[in-house]
């Protein structure tokens, strides 16, 4: 026996006080009510207690934990209660002979009580989870990677660990519920290929799962959304499974989805609609600040006008109540719902004021972007706000950071920048990626706007910035060698900078990358091309010849954005019939599940290239579909519900003019009315002076019309009519006062113009077209002018557009050539 003590001195010291049975005394913690008696039990036999007892201890309490209502509260009372802390104590004596999976609970559970990862427990559980982690099971490893989430360890080595085990050990895992934790955990850190592995493994798994189990769907689309992947196969299944449990979907749920789809531009009509309803449903249960302000925010942009001024209302009477971040979040919400509440803007206002030493730079950056929006205006506020992000810059490293705090800066009131703001962006700039450089930008370009109004002498300075910026963008671009990477720095480039100073360089580095388009980016460079208005023809033809390979692995919601820049920029690539006949195809078997503000842009997109798919049209102009799209159209902010009806109509006017065989009504007479109605106005110099000299061609004011509307409501600068020997022929009497349109007779007509000439005349439209009409880096008509061109012939008239850049060049610049020029376009001749 002595030589037995003596071989195993520890293992005796463990197990000599030991009681025969732990099992009465977790029999006795499950019968527990209450904390304070299980914290009585933990008291007495804190001297004999098991690595056994001791997770169930903590189990038992979190148990308590969530079942309670004010759990911040709570939370607190525990964490500082002794005998919580002699739980702790315990657990660090007992640490190394816990199972694993008491191990890494317990490490969870001390962190749900907010223990501090700076804590000694803490960090002695995570060191040895990190011991053992090579034999953890998958179960125990996913717990362990969110308590190092937790912990914001996204980036630890630790993490990279857990990736690289999950990496050896995928094709044995069938568990998703447990890999789907992994992936979000591991997100930030792992490659391409290793994402797409993910993704095919987690649509293998989908089947296994349970209808019900919304929290794993929630996590695949947390994890897409981390990647930055719009995959719509896997989503469409998650959606289903939201919708499937939409009775069971509590606010908390709803809102997380609708923020994920929104980063991720995934539109499901079916699922607003229903957080519409449900979310509606939940305004009388919420008095208390912290749930309303969190309803306000997800039902806000999607509510109606009862529902809007209820919620308005609402968290008006409770704004005293509101903390600083309930605050910045109500702001948001205003800004995107475009409130025009002043009563409401203002006590929010006060409330942020209030609190703005509170606020991180990315806050103050939200701050002042609200409330320029919004048009509050407050000298007392702005002053502070610019003082605040100024003594920001002076501390501020971190090149993303500066970037916020410059971009604020440069959209108050009075934006200003001394020599000391400017020398804090030349230092960062080598570090700064194109997004950064073109933020950096846009700033300083308002910078040199305010300060030429009031003559500052800092312009010579932020000019010189200015060409820094270039030089440091150029050389990014010339450097770079992955096409993912790069998109990753283009997809939010915009403004005047980036077009003036960048394109051509980014569109030279696209066609050195090229061969890198395939089906996973293919969608993602067809809409910055379509963003761009810049004709490549090189890059559009890789797009469609990758299109036409890969098909099958391009998913139907991604063809509107592979068609867009052909359509924008009137192109046909070389396999054109092919091209275009793939991708519509493909779309068939789609056509009822697209979401309808998708399927109008996709219709008038092919109408623009002259495609009308029957079978595309059948499913736009149909009772039921147009019921849907008005449903829709409630939901969004009213620049894009009008945008969707211009679409609409502009769609139902080309299926009239250039398909009249499939016989689709045209029904958008009312609406247009009330549009033009909006838009009629005086005519401006530069049309006035065309107008005269006209008149002077023609022969006088009445053979000549301005601002002309079309049966179908297409608008024509200039209008006069040649009969068959080319003599302009008097209108009736319109009179006209100079500068003044005439004034607007509404009829439904839809009669093609030529029919009421007499016979061999012709009736002439004159198009003065500025640069929008043109792609950015060549005189190439875009689709919408090409389109209209062509209407206008169907409907009768002889076309002559003239662009701008013609009519104000050099050649152009006497009153003498300018009249030869008209009377060559519309005579055919040089002189009269």
């Amino acid at each position: 026996m002595l030589r037995l003590r003596a071989v195993c001195p520890f293992s005796w010291r463990m197990f000599q006080f030991r009681p025969y049975s732990c099992e009465p005394l977790i029999s006795q913690m499950n019968k527990c009510t209450d904390e304070e008696q299980l914290f009585d039990l933990i008291e007495k036999n804190k001297a004999i207690l098991s690595e056994k007892q001791l997770g169930c201890g903590f189990n038992i309490l979190w148990q308590f934990q969530k079942q309670k209502t004010s759990s911040l509260k709570n939370v607190e009372c525990i964490r500082n209660h002794p005998q919580f802390l002699t739980l702790l104590n315990l657990t660090t004596s007992k640490m190394e002979f816990l199972k694993d999976s008491t191990l890494v609970n317990v490490l969870y559970i001390t962190q749900k009580f907010a223990v501090e990862a700076h804590d000694p427990l803490v960090e002695a559980l995570v060191t040895e989870a990190w011991r053992r982690m090579e034999r953890f099971d998958i179960d125990v490893l996913s717990k362990f990677s969110s308590c190092l989430a937790d912990q914001h360890l996204y980036f630890s080595p630790l993490m990279g660990k857990i990736a690289d085990i999950v990496n050896r050990n995928l094709e044995a895992i069938q568990d998703l519920r447990s890999l789907s934790v992994l992936m979000v955990s591991i997100s930030s850190l792992i490659s391409q290929r290793f994402q797409e592995q993910l993704v095919n493994k987690t649509e293998l798994l989908f089947d296994s799962i349970d209808s019900s189990q919304v929290i794993i769907a929630r996590r695949i689309v947390q994890f897409l959304r981390n990647i930055k992947y719009s995959y719509y196969p896997l989503l469409e299944r998650c959606n289903k499974v939201f919708l499937s449990n939409a009775n069971h979907l509590d606010l908390e749920s709803i809102s997380k989805i609708l923020t994920l789809y929104h980063s991720l531009q995934f539109h499901s009509f079916e699922f607003i609609i229903m957080a519409k309803k449900r979310l509606t449903e939940m305004i009388p249960l919420f008095s208390q600040p912290a749930s309303f302000v969190k309803l306000f925010v997800a039902l806000g942009p999607l509510a109606g006008p009862e529902e809007k001024k209820q919620l308005k209302s609402t968290i008006l009477l409770m704004s005293e109540e509101l903390t600083s971040q309930q605050a910045l979040a109500v702001m948001g919400a205003m800004e995107e719902m475009e409130s025009r509440n002043s009563h409401l803007i203002k006590r929010i206002a006060s409330i942020l004021h209030k609190n703005l030493d509170n606020y991180k730079p990315v806050e103050l950056l939200k701050i002042t972007q609200a409330l320029i929006f919004l048009h509050f205006r407050s000298k007392e506020l702005f002053v502070k706000l610019q003082e605040l992000l100024l003594s920001y810059l002076k501390i501020s490293v971190i090149p993303s950071e500066i970037c916020i705090l410059v971009c604020a800066i440069s959209m108050l009131p009075s934006p200003h920048l001394d020599e000391a703001g400017i020398s804090r962006i030349e230092a960062v700039l080598p570090q700064c990626d194109l997004s950064d450089l073109n933020s950096f930008a846009t700033s300083v370009l308002r910078w040199i706007e305010y300060d030429h109004m009031y003559l500052d002498s800092n312009t010579g300075k932020q000019l010189k910035l200015l060409q820094k910026l270039d030089h440091y963008a150029h050389q990014r671009l010339q450097n770079c060698s992955d096409l993912n990477l790069l998109w990753e720095e283009l997809r939010s480039l915009k403004g005047d900078w980036f077009a003036d100073s960048l394109l051509e360089e980014t569109v030279a580095t696209l066609q050195r990358l090229m061969d890198e388009i395939n089906y996973i980016n293919v969608a993602r460079i067809a809409s910055f091309i379509s963003r761009t208005n810049y004709l490549s023809t090189l890059l559009l033809d890789r797009i469609a010849s990758v299109v036409i390979q890969q098909i099958e692995k391009i998913h139907p919601f991604a063809v509107l954005a592979v068609i867009l820049p052909f359509s924008i920029l009137n192109y046909d690539p070389p396999q054109r019939d092919e091209f275009f006949g793939t991708c519509i195809q493909h779309l068939n078997s789609y056509l009822g599940l697209l979401d309808p503000l998708k399927l109008v842009f996709l219709g008038f997109s092919l109408a623009t290239l002259q495609y009308f798919p029957e079978d595309l049209l059948k499913a736009i102009f149909n009772i039921k579909f147009l019921a849907r799209l008005d449903s829709q159209l409630e939901l969004l902010c009213s620049s894009l519900n009008m945008r969707v009806q211009f679409r609409l109509m502009e769609l139902n006017r080309a299926v009239c003019l250039e398909c009249p065989e499939y016989q689709i009504p045209w029904f958008h007479d009312r609406f247009c009315q009330q549009q033009y109605s909006k838009d009629i106005s005086s005519m401006n110099g530069a049309q006035q002076q065309i107008y005269k000299m006209l008149a002077e061609v023609l022969g006088g004011i009445n053979f000549v019309k301005a601002s002309v509307l079309t049966p179908y409501y297409h608008t024509i600068g200039f209008e006069c009519i040649l009969d068959k020997r080319k003599k302009p022929l008097p209108y009736e009497s319109h009179n006209i006062t100079l500068g003044k349109l005439p004034e607007m007779h509404w009829e439904s007509n839809t009669q093609i113009v030529g029919s009421r000439l007499p016979p061999g005349a012709e009736r002439i439209a004159l198009e003065f077209l500025d640069p929008r009409a043109f792609c950015r880096n060549i005189p190439h008509l875009k689709g919408k002018s090409a389109m209209k061109k062509r209407h206008l012939e169907i409907l009768g008239y002889r076309v002559i557009q003239i662009p701008l850049f013609e009519w104000n060049s050099m050649a152009l610049s006497t009153k003498d050539a300018r009249m030869d020029y008209l009377r060559e376009h519309i005579f055919g001749e040089g002189k009269s």
